[in-house]
């Protein structure tokens, strides 16, 4: 499968970010279909007041959106 990862560099002092945030992702490796490996990022957002059991909201995105987003909606 052939991929293209855009460079983390590219991510830092993004503008229009909430207030206070400070979100670090984090990396899963998974097995492409061709038997590679891609990375997928995350961001593990767990407000004030988040107790276990609380329900959880799990936003995907695909081709031409991104991540960035969603930043308004996870603060």
């Amino acid at each position: 499968m052939e991929t293209y990862r855009t460079p983390d560099d590219r991510f830092t002092d993004l503008a229009d970010l909430p207030a206070g945030t400070t979100w670090e992702a984090e990396y899963a490796d998974v097995t492409d279909p061709d038997g590679g490996t891609l990375r997928m990022a995350y961001v593990d957002v767990r407000p004030d007041g988040w107790r276990d059991g609380a329900a959880t909201v799990l936003m995907l995105h695909g081709e031409p959106t991104w991540s960035y987003l969603y930043r308004h909606v996870a603060a």
